[in-house]
C-alpha cells in the first residue's frame, strides 16, 4: 500500500506562492519572513526535526519516560554551489524530566533515525549527513545531565542499514 501526498502552489506575484495541501493545510512560500512566508530549505530542516520529534516522543512515552520538557534544535549547512543542497544537519534532542533514562532516550532517537523517520531516510540517502545528538537532564532522584552523539546517517547511505 502507498500513501499519496498532494499540494497545489499558486503564484501570487514576485517570489510568493500560496500552497494548499491535499489535506487542506495552507501556507505561503517566499522571501518575506515578515509576511509569514516560508523558505523551502528552512522547511526541510524543520520537517526533519518534526518528523524525528514525533517518533521520539511517541516511543519515549511508550517506554514510560517522565518527560517535562522536550526540545529539538536543528542546524543545517547548505552549500553555496548549485544545487544548494544541505550537506550536513545536526539534530539535537534535549529531554528533561524527573524519570528520564539516558539509554532509553538514545534508543528512541536511534529508532527514529534508522527505522521510522522518512524525512531522515530521504536526506540520508542523498548528499546529506545527519548527526543525531542528545542532551538528557534527569531532574528527579539521582539527578544528572548527559549528552552525546547517537548515530550518524548519510550521506548516500540508507538509514535502515546503518545501525
Amino acid at each position: 500500500m502507498t500513501t499519496t501526498r498532494t499540494a497545489t502552489l499558486v503564484h501570487e506575484g514576485g517570489n510568493r506562492f500560496a500552497t494548499t495541501t491535499g489535506s487542506g493545510r495552507t501556507f505561503a512560500w517566499g522571501d518575506a519572513k515578515a509576511n509569514g512566508e516560508m523558505s523551502p530549505m528552512e522547511t526541510v530542516t524543520v520537517a526533519l526535526a518534526a518528523c524525528s520529534a514525533m517518533d521520539v516522543i511517541a516511543i519515549a512515552l511508550k517506554k514510560r519516560q517522565g518527560i517535562d520538557r522536550y526540545e529539538i534544535r536543528v542546524h543545517g549547512e547548505q552549500r553555496d554551489e548549485y544545487p544548494q543542497v544541505l550537506t550536513r544537519v545536526d539534530v539535537t534532542h534535549e529531554v528533561e524530566g524527573p524519570e528520564v533514562d539516558e539509554t532509553a532516550i538514545k534508543r528512541c532517537i536511534e529508532l527514529s533515525a534508522t527505522k521510522y523517520c522518512p524525512v531522515n531516510a530521504m536526506l540520508s540517502s542523498g548528499a546529506t549527513e545527519v548527526r543525531h545528538r542528545y542532551v538528557v537532564r534527569k531532574t528527579g532522584e539521582g539527578a544528572f545531565e548527559a549528552e552525546g552523539e547517537v548515530i550518524v546517517t548519510g550521506p548516500f547511505r540508507r538509514p535502515d542499514i546503518v545501525a
